[in-house]
């Protein structure tokens, strides 16, 4: 007989990544708001990734900096699986003018950057903020 935990863990699973992308689309509508993230370096040394990851951080670089600064995905640290989940809530918003294959080649640039650099570097990367922390910085900022 199963426990109603093994049945409830992909619910809790669920609700955790609902907040984590309310959190990041959140980061993305800035709206003048600072966060911790955009003060860090606003470059990625890509000089030792593959070619094709090169030409990809080029097209984040091109899309990624029209809404926020670079700074600040540069320096948030997470999962891949939230960075695909942010990409898709991206894709969605026309006025980004972010396409499937942009947001694809983006995904990959984040995702191979999160475990060959943040992983193995965390010092200075932030977690993407909760919603509570993104209140407290609007608070602050007046925004």
């Amino acid at each position: 007989m199963r426990s109603n935990l093994n049945k409830r863990a992909p619910m809790a699973g669920l609700c955790a990544l609902v907040v984590m992308v309310v959190a990041l689309w959140a980061m993305g509508q800035g709206g003048g708001l600072v966060l911790p993230q955009d003060k860090g370096p606003d470059k990625v040394d890509i000089s030792a990734y593959p070619s094709n990851i090169q030409e990809y951080y080029k097209v984040y670089e091109r899309q990624c900096g029209k809404c926020h600064t670079l700074a600040r995905s540069i320096n948030t640290s997470m999962p891949a699986v939230y960075w695909a989940n942010y990409l898709g809530t991206a894709i969605k918003k026309p006025e980004y003018g972010l396409t499937l294959a942009e947001a694809d080649q983006i995904y990959q640039f984040l995702a191979l950057d999160q475990v060959l650099r943040k992983s193995k570097h965390p010092k200075g990367l932030y977690p993407a903020l909760t919603e509570d922390e993104l209140q407290a910085l609007r608070q602050q900022q007046g925004k």
